[in-house]
């Protein structure tokens, strides 16, 4: 299943994750999104969206591996993928039917966000 996730760029950029190749993805506290960190699986596809003043996804990654011994604070790692060629607003994204229900926009502070198949393709798309 494919995941949006979502950082402050100030805090740690895509740049930050192409610069280290691989990171451990914390931080995370909300309830909903923590379930959403228990549930990745190995070689799942992920979206880094930056928050902030860009409010747009940026680049690709794909889960290394995760460690649910502590369901409290699982420890997701992540290895940078590819920036995007055309980063996607907030903006494009409400304007789009696919997103009408998603957490993306109905749940604009969750950090971590499922996306369908087609939403991933959208949003990665060149």
């Amino acid at each position: 299943m494919p995941y949006l996730l979502k950082s402050e760029p100030d805090a740690y950029s895509f740049s930050d994750l192409e610069r280290d190749g691989e990171t451990l993805w914390d931080g995370v506290t909300n309830p909903a999104a923590v379930k959403h960190l228990r549930e990745m699986k190995q070689g799942d596809k992920l979206v880094i969206y930056h928050t902030g003043n860009e409010r747009q996804a940026v680049g690709t990654a794909t889960v290394s591996s995760v460690d649910t011994s502590d369901s409290k604070t699982p420890r997701v790692r992540i290895k940078a993928s590819r920036r995007l060629e055309h980063p996607r607003t907030l903006a494009e994204v409400k304007e789009h039917k696919i997103f009408s229900d998603s957490p993306l926009v109905r749940q604009g502070r969750l950090s971590v966000v499922p996306l369908t198949a087609e939403q991933y393709e959208w949003l990665t798309k060149p």
